[in-house]
């Protein structure tokens, strides 16, 4: 049979071998942070994901002097989640386990081949066509502009990795999980996607949960994977339930068996991207209109759930300008609402949350929030920043980590 081929202009693909993969994590010295991505605290100490490259390691014990201390280089990091010493972060299609226990000197102690979908990351010039990808020389790593031949085929359509801004998974795990899970687990912020629960680690993609068996916690076991539906955002766990935020509705799953889930309910919306967290029998959800996240509405909605969270029902809605990550502490509520910046609510009284403002800090573009112990954690497009809420009528800033622009 005769091959046609075409010669034309493209991104073509930049590999990393699987060998090179392998052998990639390690430690260096502290590096500037540069493009943040997911936060995650543990134990006095702060885990930024540096998207794509790893994860800067910040001492937190005095919040007002935030030191950075080192930096675990993972390609193709996007998320993490800890469990007593030892940090689970994905790697391209690895998840790796790495031992924090010496926080100077983190090291793998175990890794899971193949078990993450094949992804790659965006071109910075979408201008140009795709080339073809070939999955046997490795990852990619990037892509660079040049000529290219190859045969004529049908455009190949390739898996993004869900980077924070605008994409269609935004996602939350413990990263979600509520800071009553227990102090064997870390807390991680509204847009997570790996989350702990009792000896499971669970990570979920567009439509897929996956699962690992973490009783013994420096040795992970994969125990498979199950459909949860389809356009899936965030997680949250509480109360034995997983919370997903999808772009057309919150579903509910009952934990009851860790390895099977079993599907509760679920709230319908608009089309959007929406992070959710929960408290006291209510859900919060932001959502967010635009580009990959569909309509055009920006809105917090109240819902409230029933005891066994089969029902949920529309409490009341709040217009915003165009929110990202949550997190609530008690009746306090805080928003990153993307360029208005954030926004601090008491939600005691869930219809009337629009009059009861308690603070706003504007001019940072924010991302994601973990509020723990009377001090906020939050993510902005410039850096890390620290607020001390302790006292709710003088909520003040304590410490700033720039970003190296």
């Amino acid at each position: 049979m005769d091959q046609y081929a075409e010669v034309f202009t493209a991104n073509s693909p930049v590999y990393m071998s699987y060998d090179e993969l392998r052998a990639a994590v390690k430690t260096t010295s502290a590096n500037d942070l540069v493009n943040p991505g997911k936060i995650y605290f543990k134990d006095g100490y702060i885990f930024i994901n540096e998207e794509m490259k790893g994860i800067h390691i910040i001492d937190n014990r005095n919040p007002r002097s935030p030191q950075n201390l080192r930096f675990i280089e993972i390609p193709g990091n996007v998320d993490i989640a800890i469990k007593n010493n030892i940090l689970y972060a994905d790697s391209y299609i690895d998840l790796v386990a790495i031992d924090v226990s010496d926080i100077a000197n983190p090291k793998e102690v175990n890794r899971i081949q193949d078990v993450f979908p094949y992804m790659t990351p965006k071109p910075a010039n979408e201008d140009y066509r795709l080339a073809s990808v070939d999955k046997e020389k490795g990852v990619v790593i990037d892509w660079e502009v040049k000529k290219v031949r190859q045969e004529i085929e049908y455009y190949y359509y390739p898996n993004y990795f869900p980077y924070r801004a605008e994409m269609a998974m935004d996602a939350n795990f413990s990263g979600g999980v509520s800071p009553a899970a227990g102090n064997s687990f870390g807390i991680g912020g509204s847009m997570a996607r790996f989350g702990l629960y009792d000896d499971y680690l669970y990570a979920v993609d567009n439509s897929t949960l996956y699962m690992f068996d973490v009783k013994t916690p420096e040795k992970p076991v994969d125990i498979g994977k199950q459909n949860v539906g389809w356009a899936i955002e965030t997680m949250f766990i509480t109360d034995s339930h997983m919370f997903f935020g999808t772009q057309s509705g919150m579903q509910i799953f009952s934990l009851k068996v860790p390895t099977a889930l079993q599907y509760v309910g679920a709230f319908r919306h608009v089309t959007s991207c929406d992070p959710v967290v929960i408290s006291d029998g209510y859900a919060y959800i932001t959502l967010r209109g635009g580009n990959a996240c569909g309509s055009n509405t920006n809105r917090l909605d109240v819902v409230q759930l029933s005891d066994n969270y089969k029902t949920s029902t529309l409490v009341a809605s709040y217009p915003l300008t165009g929110p990202y990550g949550l997190g609530i502490d008690d009746q306090t509520l805080f928003i990153c609402d993307g360029d208005a910046g954030l926004k601090v609510y008491d939600v005691e009284d869930k219809l009337n949350i629009d009059d009861h403002q308690i603070a706003r800090f504007p001019g940072i573009k924010t991302y994601d929030v973990i509020p723990f112990g009377g001090y906020l954690f939050m993510i902005g497009d410039d850096g890390f920043y620290q607020y001390d809420y302790s006292n709710l009528q003088n909520i003040e800033q304590v410490s700033f980590i720039p970003i190296k622009k």
